[in-house]
């Protein structure tokens, strides 16, 4: 007989089920997740001590990297210390938190990457009016809308999964509390609390994506327009940082949260969050300043000694 008690305590069963390759993850994502740590904080120091740096680009770019600290340190912390200490109990309070935090991290990234395409959009389409349209009221709201729209999208997310019953077993198969492995363990139809999720996180993605998408179209009509080489390169150079910040973003994402739970892999939800939730923050930093002049500059002046 399955034992219907109401849970307090959830156990998250980690990387995997095997403890030699709970070991191995642990030693692969801790220097992934320092490194991660220390380049959207230097990416952070850069933006706001080089005044070259504080253009609207860079500003977005700023809170993009303010939310990849926090969204990583959400989950993966909390799963490296219990691998050695072989205790990965959390308790229902926690559960719903770190669901919450990661969440609305996730959709305020979303949202941020979408303000950003419109700022390279405005400034490549309509440089005349660039400086007036984004001017620092103009970003203070878009940022403070991406906040908004995260923290109210996750809200509904949170109430949505922990509305439902949860009964023994009490094992989360992931490596921290994520919606879909949270919908398998509810002992209640969770049918109709899926498809509001879906609905509600396709319309927001969706909507985000086609936005960016739009941005994107007018951009390349645009490059496309100019007749010298070198100005089209220079033009498109602009936003290819960000163009291969979407293609990340929404490559990983979409995966683990675009799909019903009755398809929901144990094994493939981890790795696809290992993407979107480690990796993903690991690389951006790189991205903005592996080809970026300006934040290598910026990041000569805070390591003088360093390889930039």
């Amino acid at each position: 007989m399955t034992n219907l008690t109401a849970v307090s305590v959830f156990l998250l069963r980690g990387f995997s089920a095997v403890p030699e390759l709970q070991l191995l993850s642990t030693a692969t994502l801790l220097p992934i997740y320092l490194a991660a740590i220390l380049g959207n904080t230097t990416i952070v120091a850069a933006v706001t001590h080089d005044a070259r740096l504080h253009t609207p680009m860079y500003f977005f770019l700023k809170h993009l990297s303010l939310v990849d600290i926090c969204s990583v340190s959400t989950t993966l912390p909390r799963a490296l210390v219990a691998t050695p200490l072989g205790s990965g109990e959390i308790s229902l309070c926690a559960c719903a938190s770190q669901l919450f935090a990661f969440v609305c991290l996730g959709s305020t990234e979303c949202f941020l990457i979408t303000s950003m395409a419109f700022d390279r959009c405005l400034a490549i389409y309509r440089p005349l009016v660039y400086r007036a349209a984004m001017s620092p009221e103009t970003c203070v709201s878009l940022v403070s809308a991406a906040w908004g729209s995260g923290l109210v999208f996750s809200a509904f997310h949170t109430a949505n999964t922990f509305s439902l019953p949860f009964c023994g077993p009490n094992v989360i198969d992931h490596f921290f509390c994520d919606i879909p492995p949270l919908m398998r363990l509810a002992c209640a139809n969770a049918d109709d609390h899926e498809a509001a999720g879906f609905v509600v996180s396709g319309c927001v993605i969706m909507s985000c994506f086609g936005l960016t998408v739009l941005s994107y179209v007018r951009i390349l009509a645009t490059v496309f327009q100019i007749h010298s080489a070198a100005g089209r390169w220079k033009a498109f150079s602009t936003c290819s940082s960000h163009l291969a910040t979407v293609l990340l973003f929404y490559g990983t994402g979409s995966s683990a949260y675009m799909q019903p739970s009755s398809s929901y892999s144990p094994m493939q939800g981890r790795v696809a969050a290992v993407f979107y939730s480690v990796l993903t923050p690991a690389l951006n930093p790189l991205i903005y300043s592996l080809r970026n002049k300006d934040v290598k500059g910026a990041l000569q002046k805070l390591y003088p000694r360093g390889p930039f």
